[in-house]
């Protein structure tokens, strides 16, 4: 490859996942989703950025690795001792972790601001966190459809503002989903550039 064709680091789309860290409520086939939606971030050229979690975020870090891309997690934890020990959250699949030491809330918006997209999978309350902080911040976000609630919550909400929920997109099928969330994140850029 010619090194003036090559992509800088800077350039890869970093698509945010959000997820449930309890997974009992997610359902059977939730496991080979989160996969899916990680393989699917890689053979689309981007890169995936979790909550350095258990759950559906670890499931996506999973189908990330096993096409072969890159994860960036990032932990509400100060230190590697502290992310295992204290918070009780695995390395596994990470290839970077930032420890920010500012809790669940803290890591929350640091990672959701280091995405150029959010996609929320099987979730409780802080995938509403990190949806909160992406739609405030006008960023572009997909909703994975499933047999959990999230999608129903995150219509609910949005009947408030139909203008900032055309930034929202929906969709059961990861491959699609992540179609339609990278199709967004090409408007949005341009928005931002004008």
């Amino acid at each position: 490859m010619d090194k003036n064709s090559k992509r800088h680091a800077h350039s890869i789309v970093k698509i945010g996942v959000a997820g449930a860290t309890n997974i009992g409520h997610c359902g059977v086939d939730a496991l080979d989703i989160g996969q899916e939606l990680g393989r699917e971030i890689v053979r689309h050229g981007a890169m995936a950025l979790t909550g350095a979690t258990t759950g559906f975020p670890l499931w996506v870090a999973q189908g990330v690795k096993d096409e072969g891309g890159m994860n960036i997690g990032f932990s509400p934890a100060a230190t590697q001792k502290e992310h295992s020990e204290v918070y009780r959250l695995p390395v596994d699949f990470m290839d970077v972790i930032v420890y920010t030491g500012f809790g669940y809330v803290g890591r929350d918006l640091l990672f959701t601001r280091s995405s150029d997209a959010l996609i929320l999978g099987c979730g409780q309350i802080g995938t509403i966190h990190a949806f909160s902080i992406a739609f405030q911040d006008k960023k572009p976000i997909g909703v994975l459809e499933g047999p959990w609630k999230v999608d129903d919550t995150v219509r609910s909400l949005l009947e408030t503002d139909k203008e900032a929920s055309k930034m929202v997109v929906f969709d059961k099928d990861p491959k699609r989903l992540l179609e339609k969330v990278l199709e967004l994140v090409k408007e949005y850029k341009t928005t931002i550039e004008k």
